[in-house]
């Protein structure tokens, strides 16, 4: 099974390096925000651009595997090949898998724009062990965006996925606080950022790289929002499989 799903994933970064829009679209938005936002206007502040730096990696990964895995997805099945893949013994497991690891790839190379820019830009300052454990809690709080990818790809076609990932991806993003500060948002956005998956991912990049306190509530519905994730994924894949293969 191993080597299945590193056969998948071998021909999914290929197909990612061969067509690179995926990737471009991952790490140009968040280092253009870095630019124009993060180093004119916090830039001398090592802890709020040290946070700054987390909130932009996280808007890139949340691309990739919001909008990025939802489009991927549907545009297979939409795909002639697609239909055979699924006859075959081994299962949906490599696929997925290779999937998923290949987003994750694709995450970590749109995070490096942003740390590269922060760290010849801006004061923010932050250890390699600290750096490690940032782009794992970048990793881990991405699961539910990548598992509503999955969703999104499995139960809409591939033209409706461009646009719903997009409506979907900058309203949660703006609640949980990725695009500025949560303690300056209106006191009703506020009381609601906790709710939002973007604001516990992001809180477990905070709390990694700077050692802040995390936001309880907001890890708790990080953990929610993974299980109604996987609910949510699993039953479009079987709606899917049902309605072509039945």
């Amino acid at each position: 099974m191993s080597s299945l799903i590193l056969a998948h994933t071998r021909y999914q970064l290929l197909e990612q390096i061969r067509v690179p829009i995926g990737l471009v679209a991952s790490a140009f938005f968040p280092a253009a925000s870095m630019l124009a936002f993060v180093v004119p206007f916090a830039g001398d502040d090592p802890v709020g651009a040290t946070r700054a730096t987390g909130s932009m990696m996280m808007i890139g990964a949340m691309s990739a595997a919001l909008m990025g895995l939802s489009i991927s997805v549907a545009q297979d099945r939409e795909q002639p090949w697609n239909p055979y893949l699924r006859t075959l013994p081994a299962g949906p497991l490599p696929r997925f898998a290779g999937r998923i690891l290949t987003t994750m790839a694709v995450m970590i190379a749109a995070a490096v724009p942003v740390v590269v820019i922060a760290a010849l830009l801006t004061a923010a300052t932050v250890t390699a062990p600290r750096l490690a454990l940032g782009l794992a809690a970048l990793l881990a709080g991405a699961v539910p965006f990548m598992l509503i990818g999955l969703f999104l790809g499995f139960l809409l076609a591939s033209k409706a996925a461009i646009g719903v990932s997009q409506v979907v991806f900058f309203p949660v993003a703006i609640l949980g606080g990725l695009f500025m500060p949560p303690q300056i948002m209106p006191e009703f956005v506020q009381a609601l950022s906790p709710y939002v998956p973007s604001r516990g991912a992001v809180e477990l990049v905070w709390a990694a790289t700077t050692g802040s306190a995390p936001n309880v509530t907001a890890l708790v519905m990080l953990a929610a929002w993974t299980v109604a994730g996987a609910l949510a994924a699993g039953w479009a894949y079987r709606r899917d499989e049902g309605r072509r293969f039945s």
